[in-house]
């Protein structure tokens, strides 16, 4: 899940065309049609991706871990070859609270937690919070950003949630659930789960809650007609004849379920928003909940089931969270409100925690962060996550290219980019550069470390982990261009005949566009140049998922530690599949 969704989107009307070499276009007007007259796809420079889906398909269903983790290690090379996200850094999560605030949390995969927080260790009546702008989505099903996500688990209840632990460390608990899962191993290696959940449990508005409303929640969020973006999290369940997934509730306290096989990541499922149940009155009681399925939650007052309730909402400047006294944990919810500042502008928040308007900021100007690395506001927690370049792979800009060749343009930028710099000077607290998409320290599934050899998989270069070294490679990028038919002059500049121009899409932080002129300037080593364009954040969340960009910045913090969570997004039916590979 992205950091602020951590993508950046482009308009095609500000879209630009790459030339291309002569030799590129010839081929291309060679390769009309395939075998006897068949149509190549629309976007025959584009790599074709059935293979990366069978792939992610396999890895789904794999029960034998070793071989499981080759095959993600092959998906990830697969994606890193394609050229079409370049790892920039993997995250970290900085972020301003006043010292005398305790009982906070943010996971590692940034999901963040309020409603035990407690002021000069007394219960609080308000809680004044920065996490970002205006929210996409308060629909759990529908979310697809980190911000989304703490909004989600203040207003809806799951089967289980995270905890905070005396160590400072989190874990899965139940919520909803009463105990842990229950599983029986089926003959045909499919695995029945068997969770029970509480008595007397209600909605916000007083309505009964029970196991019903998992079943109706979760096939809603598999259904295809809802778009949820994380549909193909349910691709590990079962489905029957109809092809719906297999979840059932044998009574209204039980709810039942059937996965293709043992899951390692399940607890994290169970907890993430996408599988917190919603209620289906509420939801199909607007007027166009088919045609519009987020609509009933996109104003103040929803029906919820979580420690809040939404009760004011200020478009575009703030929302007021009171306490739900139909939350069932309602008695340990230690602040009665959370009042949420809507602004994406670094100054602005830094002013207004300063001033004392807010408690909490998630993000801090980065001419601001040596001043404030020291002080006991600031704060640095770990993540699980990718900040990364994204290429719309079917942009009109590899036009002319065969696919290898539009995949060596990609690459060859990649090897431009100063990481190391980005993370000294803009980042500045200690980020690791990134060398592959999946992040350092991530399991492997089955008890290692990913990114470690092992008898499973050997890295391309066995003494340095990972596809990218960290260090800026002019003349790998040179070669490479050569090699997809790009010409240069005596000083090592693109020549005139084929300039290559790139329009960059970022929002509004001062981060991200510090991060775009950096690579702006990197770029500009080989003559290539870039405009850096600005979008709001609903707009390019909203350009990203229909493809409606070339480049833009991009960002992946995992729903679970497992790298599949990393892939399987970029299958060609994810919602989450920015550079729209497949499509």
């Amino acid at each position: 899940m992205k950091k602020q969704l951590m993508a950046v989107l482009m308009s095609a009307s500000l879209a630009a065309a790459m030339v291309t070499p002569a030799f590129a276009e010839e081929a291309s007007s060679e390769a009309e049609t395939e075998g006897e007259g068949t149509p190549l796809r629309s976007k025959d420079y584009a790599p074709d991706w059935s293979h990366y889906d069978e792939l992610i398909h396999e890895i789904r269903r794999d029960t034998d871990l070793e071989d499981r983790e080759a095959l993600m290690h092959e998906a990830e090379d697969m994606l890193m070859d394609s050229g079409a996200v370049l790892p920039i850094y993997y995250y970290n999560d900085l972020y301003l609270e006043r010292p005398n605030i305790t009982g906070t949390f943010s996971t590692v995969f940034g999901t963040k937690y309020f409603m035990h927080a407690q002021q000069d260790g007394q219960n609080m009546s308000v809680f004044k919070i920065n996490l970002a702008s205006e929210p996409d989505h308060l629909d759990p099903q529908l979310n697809s950003t980190v911000d989304g996500a703490a909004l989600a688990v203040q207003t809806f209840a799951g089967l289980y949630t995270d905890a905070l632990n005396d160590d400072g460390t989190t874990s899965i608990v139940p919520d909803l659930a009463d105990g842990d899962p229950e599983s029986v191993e089926n003959d045909d290696g499919t695995v029945t789960y068997t969770v029970h959940m509480k008595s007397d449990l209600k909605w916000s508005d007083g309505s009964v809650l029970n196991a019903n409303d998992v079943v109706y929640s979760w096939k809603r969020a598999a259904d295809p007609a809802t778009a949820s973006d994380y549909s193909y999290l349910f691709d590990v369940f079962a489905t029957g004849d109809d092809g719906t997934i297999l979840v059932s509730a044998p009574d209204d306290n039980t709810v039942e379920f059937t996965l293709n096989g043992p899951c390692a990541y399940l607890m994290n499922l169970l907890a993430f928003p996408v599988f917190r149940p919603v209620p289906q009155a509420a939801i199909e009681s607007a007027s166009d909940w088919e045609t519009n399925p987020g609509s009933w939650a996109n104003e103040a007052g929803f029906v919820c089931s979580g420690a809040y309730q939404l009760q004011t909402w200020n478009h575009e400047e703030s929302m007021v969270y009171v306490k739900n006294p139909n939350y069932w944990d309602a008695d340990n919810v230690t602040v009665d409100e959370l009042d949420f500042m809507l602004s994406a502008d670094d100054t602005a928040i830094l002013a207004a925690y300063q001033a004392g308007d807010i408690d909490y900021a998630d993000s801090v100007p980065i001419n601001e962060i040596q001043n404030l690395k020291d002080t006991d506001d600031f704060h640095v927690v770990p993540n699980l996550g990718t900040y990364y370049v994204c290429f719309n792979v079917n942009s009109e800009m590899f036009e002319g290219l065969t696919p290898d060749q539009a995949a060596m343009v990609r690459r060859a930028l990649g090897l431009l980019i100063d990481r190391q710099y980005i993370v000294d000077t803009i980042g500045q607290t200690d980020q690791t550069p990134a060398t592959s998409f999946v992040p350092e320290g991530m399991s492997d599934g089955h008890g290692g470390i990913f990114k470690e050899n092992d008898d499973a998989y050997t890295f391309p270069v066995a003494d340095a982990v990972g596809y990218y070294e960290n260090k800026v490679d002019v003349d790998g990028a040179i070669e490479l261009l050569k090699e997809a038919g790009y010409e240069f002059d005596e000083n090592n500049q693109l020549a005139a005949s084929n300039p290559i121009h790139i329009n960059y899409l970022t929002n509004d932080s001062s981060g991200h566009t510090a991060i775009a002129q950096v690579i702006q300037q990197n770029f500009a080593v080989i003559g290539v140049t870039m405009d850096i364009n600005v979008e709001d954040w609903q707009t390019f969340l909203n350009d990203r998922k229909s493809g409606n960009f070339n480049v833009a910045r991009g960002g992946w913090l995992a729903d679970y530690d497992d790298p599949i969570n990393m892939l399987e997004m970029f299958t060609s039916d994810s919602g989450n599949n920015d550079p729209q590979l497949g499509k």
